[in-house]
Parts: structure tokens; C-alpha cells; sequence
């Protein structure tokens, strides 16, 4: 059984910097793309961003210039350097991984804070 296992969230000062790690236990088979997303109550959950097997990456226009996706296939691990960190950037933070069989997975949130 896969499972997706988030750490780095937490409570932070504007223009503070967090990185969030995501980690894959379990056997996938060939994790084509891996991505954050966020939510905030109310709200649906949206892309920040995203990086696939060629290390090709995506970012929500909010987030361009502040956050960093990375990726270490050996460890099948994910991660969100996110800099410059914003009061709008609190939400809860998630990591999805999709197969080349096209199944997601994905993890159980950790909360990120900005607040002075």
C-alpha cells in the first residue's frame, strides 16, 4: 500500500522561508509527475506547482520567482522551497503523485502558517 508523508509545515513570519518534503512508501511504479497543492477552508484546492520526470516544472502565477519544486526519484520525494512566504500563502498543503498507470496518490496535509 503507497503512502505519502509530508513534513516542513509550521508557523512562519512573513518573508520567512519553509521547505516542505513529500516521501513515498510503498512500491509505485514509475512516478510520472509529483505536485503541491494547497487549500484553504472554503476554498477548492488549487495547483502551486508541479515537476515531472523530465524536471520539467509548473507554478501558479503567485507563486513564481518565491517558490522552488524539486524532486529525488531514488528517494521518491518531492519538495516546496517556498522563500518570501506571504500572509495569502497560509493554507494547508498537499502532494499528489501520479503512475504511469495514471493512479494519484496522495498525502495528508500539513498546515503552513504565515503570520507575524
Amino acid at each position: 500500500q503507497v503512502q505519502l508523508v509530508e513534513s516542513g509545515g509550521g508557523l512562519v513570519q512573513p518573508g520567512g522561508s519553509l521547505r516542505l518534503s513529500c516521501a513515498a512508501s510503498g512500491s509505485i511504479f514509475s512516478i510520472i509527475y509529483m505536485a503541491w497543492y494547497r487549500q484553504t477552508p472554503g476554498n477548492e484546492r488549487e495547483l502551486v506547482a508541479g515537476i515531472t520526470s523530465a524536471d520539467i516544472t509548473n507554478y501558479v502565477d503567485s507563486v513564481k520567482g518565491r517558490f522552488t519544486i524539486s524532486r529525488d526519484n531514488a528517494k521518491n520525494t518531492v519538495y516546496l522551497q517556498m522563500n518570501s512566504l506571504k500572509l495569502e500563502d497560509t493554507a494547508v498543503y498537499y502532494c499528489r503523485f501520479t503512475s504511469f498507470f495514471r493512479n494519484n496518490y496522495w498525502g495528508q496535509g500539513t498546515q503552513v502558517t504565515v503570520s507575524s
